[in-house]
Parts: C-alpha cells; sequence; structure tokens
C-alpha cells in the first residue's frame, strides 16, 4: 500500500473542507407510513457502574486530534470465553499518538449483574492502536477464539478452555506493517467447516511518518482547524485470509477477487448470505466512497456487486461516509436488509432485500431520513418490546473535539412499527445524555430474556444498557453448535414460525462483536410451532413444538 506521503502533501497544500461523506447536507424527512400509528415506551437504564463494567477508555486525543487515526475509536466484543453460560465483556482499548497506550479489559459475567475485571487472568494481553474484533471457533474445539484488528497487524487469541493464548505469530496474518486494520469478520466463505477471516483497512497511515512531522496537516471544517478526513488518502484495501487448519490462514485476497479497483475507505463490515443461496457474501460499510459487497461465486471467489445490488451509495447515487453496518431481516421478508450508519448532514441508510441479490433504498419510507445532526457508529437490530420485529439501536459521536458541546451526541432508539417503516422513540436519560460513542454489541447479560447494549466510548467509561420495557412479549435464545459446520453454527439461518428469520454472525456493527446466541421475540406465543435452521452444510434440521422463555441449545445432526 502507498505511504503516506500523498496524504501529508495533500492536507499541506489544500485548506478545504476534508469532513467525511458526499458534502451534501441532506434534510431530516418523516416517513409519512406512521401518521396514526401508537408508539410505544421504550425504557432502558445505565447499569455499567452497578455491575462493575467501569473500565476507561483511551483512544487519540481528549481535546484535540492531529490525526485520522485518532478518530475511528474501538469495538466491543461478548462472548463466553469460559463456557460457563454467562456472556462476558471485552471492552477493546488503544493509544495515543504520543505512545501511552491503555490494555484493553475483559470481564467475567459472575451473574445476577456481577462482573469482575479477570484481564491478567483471561491472558488477553492486548495494547497499542486496537480497533475492533470479531469471534467464533477456529479450531472446532467448543471455545470461542477471538480475531483482534490493529494498526499495523492482526492477533489471533487462541481460547485454551477459558484462557486466551496469543497465537499470532505462526498464524500467517500480518505482524507487522502500515496496514489500518478495522472491522473484521469471520465466515466459512467455501464451507469447508473451518471459518475464514475477511477484514478490512481503512486508509494508507504512516505513524512513523506522523511523528516525524515538523507540523501536523491540518484542514478545515466548518471554519475549525481539524485534522485532515479520508479524501485524498490512499485507498484502504480488503484481505480475505483462508483457515487451513492448525491454526494458519492463506492469503487469497487477490485470486478470490477480493483486491478491487477504485478507492474505498472500509471500516464495518459482515458476511450475511444476501441471496439465500446457501453460501456467504460480505459487506463493507465505507467512508466518502462507495460500499461494497462481494457475492460469493461459490467457487472460492467473489465479485464485486454493490452498484449493480443498489447497496453502493446513497438515494441520490452521492458517496456517504459510512461506519458501521446492521444486517438483519427488517420486515419479516426472509430476506436480510441491510442498515449503514453515516456521517452528519447524512441519513442512516436503510436497503431493503428484494431478492436475487437487489436492494432498494427505502432511507425516507423507512422512518431512518430523520436524524442528520450525528456522525452514527455501531448499531444493532434487538427486538426490545419482544413482539417479533426487530428494532435499531444506533450509538452516535462526532469526531472532532474542537466543537466543544457538539462533540458528544445521544444514541437513537427506532422502534420497528411493523408496515415497513421505523420510529424514532429516543428518550430518558440512559439514551438521551450526549457521549462520544463508537463500537456496540448486543447481548443477554443476565439471563432474562432481554438483551443489553454495551457501547465503547472514547476517552470515557462504557455504558450498559439494560433494557426495562413494560409489557414484553415471550422469547427465546438459541445456541447453535455445528458438527459438520463450523462449530460455531456461524452462517447458519433459523426461520421461527415460517417468518422470524436471523443468521449467526461474526462481526458487525462497528468493529464490534454481539452474542453468537440468536434471541427472537414471540410476542404472546409461550409455545414456537416451528423452528427451521439451515445450517451451513446445508443440512435442514426442523424443531417443533418448542417451549418459550428459555435457552435452547441446538446441535447440528451428524447426518
Amino acid at each position: 500500500m502507498p505511504g503516506f506521503a500523498p496524504l501529508l502533501l495533500l492536507a499541506l497544500t489544500v485548506q478545504t473542507p476534508q469532513g467525511m461523506g458526499s458534502g451534501t447536507r441532506a434534510s431530516a424527512r418523516p416517513s409519512p407510513r406512521l401518521k396514526g400509528v401508537p408508539l410505544p415506551a421504550l425504557s432502558f437504564r445505565d447499569v455499567a457502574a452497578a455491575w462493575g463494567i467501569t473500565a476507561p477508555n483511551l483512544y487519540g486525543g481528549e481535546k484535540t486530534k492531529k490525526f485520522i487515526m485518532e478518530m475511528t475509536g474501538n469495538g466491543v466484543a461478548l462472548i463466553d470465553y469460559d463456557k460457563d453460560g454467562n456472556l462476558d465483556v471485552v471492552l477493546l482499548n488503544g493509544a495515543r499518538i504520543d505512545g501511552a497506550s491503555r490494555p484493553s479489559v475483559v470481564y467475567r459475567n459472575l451473574g445476577s449483574g456481577r462482573f469482575s475485571d479477570q484481564t491478567i487472568a483471561s491472558g488477553l494481553a492486548t495494547t497499542g492502536w486496537v480497533q475492533g474484533a470479531c469471534a467464533g471457533d477456529l479450531d472446532n474445539d467448543g471455545f470461542t477464539d477471538l480475531i483482534v484488528t490493529r494498526y499495523g497487524s492482526l492477533q489471533v487469541w487462541k481460547n485454551e478452555r477459558g484462557r486466551f493464548r496469543n497465537a499470532s505469530a505462526l498464524s500467517g496474518l500480518p505482524q507487522t506493517g502500515e496496514d489500518f486494520f478495522t472491522g473484521c469478520t469471520l465466515t466459512d466463505y467455501d464451507r469447508d467447516g473451518r471459518l475464514d477471516l475477511f477484514v478490512t483497512t481503512y486508509v494508507a497511515f504512516s505513524l512513523k511518518a506522523v511523528r516525524q512531522a515538523a507540523t501536523p496537516p491540518k484542514c478545515s471544517w466548518l471554519g475549525l482547524d481539524v485534522f485532515c478526513g479520508p479524501r485524498g488518502a490512499a485507498s484502504g484495501r480488503g484481505f480475505l485470509f483462508r483457515n487451513e487448519g492448525n491454526g494458519r490462514f492463506r492469503d487469497l485476497s487477490d485470486s478470490a477477487g477480493i483486491r478491487v479497483p477504485g478507492t474505498h475507505y472500509g471500516l464495518g463490515t459482515v458476511a450475511s448470505d444476501f441471496d439465500d443461496d446457501g453460501w456467504p457474501d460480505i459487506y463493507v460499510a465505507c467512508d466518502s466512497t462507495p460500499s461494497l459487497l462481494f457475492h460469493n461465486q461459490r467457487n472460492g471467489t467473489f465479485r464485486e456487486s454493490a452498484v449493480a445490488a443498489g447497496v453502493a451509495y446513497g438515494e441520490n447515487g452521492e458517496e456517504q461516509g459510512g461506519m458501521g453496518v446492521a444486517v438483519f431481516d427488517a420486515g419479516n421478508t426472509g430476506r436480510p436488509d441491510i442498515v449503514r450508519t453515516n456521517f452528519i448532514d447524512e441519513t442512516t441508510a436503510l436497503y431493503r432485500n428484494q431478492g436475487e441479490l437487489f436492494f432498494i433504498d427505502e432511507t425516507v419510507a423507512g422512518g431512518l431520513a430523520l436524524n442528520t445532526r450525528n456522525v452514527s457508529w455501531g448499531i444493532q437490530a434487538v427486538d426490545f418490546d419482544q413482539d417479533g420485529r426487530r428494532d435499531l439501536a444506533i450509538a452516535s459521536g462526532h469526531i472532532y473535539p474542537e466543537l466543544g458541546g457538539a462533540y458528544p451526541q445521544p444514541r437513537t432508539i427506532y422502534w420497528n412499527a411493523g408496515n415497513g417503516v421505523f420510529a424514532d422513540v429516543s428518550a430518558g436519560e440512559a439514551i438521551l445524555r450526549p457521549r462520544v460513542s463508537r463500537g456496540m454489541a448486543a447481548g443477554d447479560l443476565d439471563g432474562d430474556g432481554a438483551p443489553e447494549l454495551v457501547i465503547g466510548n472514547q476517552n470515557d467509561v462504557p455504558v450498559v444498557l439494560k433494557n426495562e420495557t413494560p409489557r414484553r412479549g415471550h422469547w427465546i435464545l438459541l445456541l447453535l453448535e455445528g458438527t459438520r459446520s463450523n462449530r460455531s453454527a456461524i452462517g447458519a439461518k433459523v426461520t421461527v414460525n415460517g417468518r422470524q428469520t436471523a443468521e449467526v454472525q461474526s462481526g458487525g456493527s462497528y468493529l464490534s462483536q454481539s452474542d453468537l446466541r440468536l434471541h427472537f421475540g414471540l410476542g404472546s406465543s409461550t409455545t414456537i410451532d416451528t423452528i427451521e435452521i439451515r445450517w451451513p452444510s446445508g443440512t435442514v434440521q426442523k424443531l417443533t413444538g418448542v417451549a418459550a422463555d428459555r435457552m435452547l441449545t441446538v446441535t447440528e445432526p451428524e447426518r
């Protein structure tokens, strides 16, 4: 990848606005479909301090940021690393240009809303410019491993029966260099039963060069002298690493068709079977450039198809500042839709899946064109009131501390009204108190059937949002274990009562990993008529008459 010099020279000579996205201001536009629809009162409480999840984040400057690297921030990972049935929390941490760094923190879930800092005992010792994480059982031994993305390297943390070991050195993954690794997702793209790794990078960036620069490059944004955005920087790039077994990966990025022409600043990424052919595809949310959709050709290669599929640009063909991504069945159609968070003066984008790898932009009609004043990052699709429709939570925070009081921003909660539209029902101190948020992950931490949201905040303590919405419906939580498929069942598609669908996913949101268990809201139903599981191997399994309000472990049939 080209070095930092082109960006440095451009920034020193061109004093123009360098914000993300197209630079086109969007107007807030409500959906006409919401008239007369009664809205629920969704309620949340921040329990981070009460539960002992209080480790502060360190990432870039607090009062000013001189370089683009300081704004990206960290993701969050929720995994049951010790297999005790309780979901644990990994808060990723970062560094500063002067070399200061703070280790990532592992909180073990003791149950009943109690967490213990087990960073040292867990063995997870990662420092430096950490970005994000994605999880899955890389060697099919029954324990969830962790991939950590950083500036300059990728780390493999092998889970050895509840204790992590750094297995990066012999993994075949990059350990040195200047690649700005950001989002990652584990997926069995060739369906051989082993999880492979896709990872993207953001921009070409040389930490050595900026430290040696006598004067940091500056650009102008709304009259402020700020660090320069990505425009003018050399493109990031995607990597595809095939899992060869024995802890090793092989770089097949070129031969698999992942290296594509053009400029693409990749951030959030996730794998999903967008065309329902049984083979996982990959989506990448890109900042200030067209986003990417890699369509699996079922022969070990991919074809980049975002423009043809309708998911590369905004509704008017404009480049947007893509940050995070949620892929889920928003309308219970059986097809995964795409929601991408974007930069300020843009709206969160909603792409409805029409089948046959074609999407239509329904941002306005779907109610997501309301908020244009936030820089949005982490995003989660969770059925908060458990009515059988997945709602949305979005974490936001600006990138320029120089803005002062406008730097931290509130979170946003959208309720799924069930008529193809989302309604903004954001309310309460836990949601509206401004923060400088980045990564967000979802998972049921206390076992009450309602997933919590864990949000990482730059240079601040985390937020843990407990869902206290009254009159919630019934639920089921499914833990899938592959046999012929990868052990984590990543890529499995579950259909409940012939209507709701969800996939087991690695990565997603903004550089974060959510619970690998699948949560379904069931409304007033206390029994599930049918659960159909299409495993990554192609095996289809059906369950009938399943009782609600519990976690159920399902193992893939051997044959």
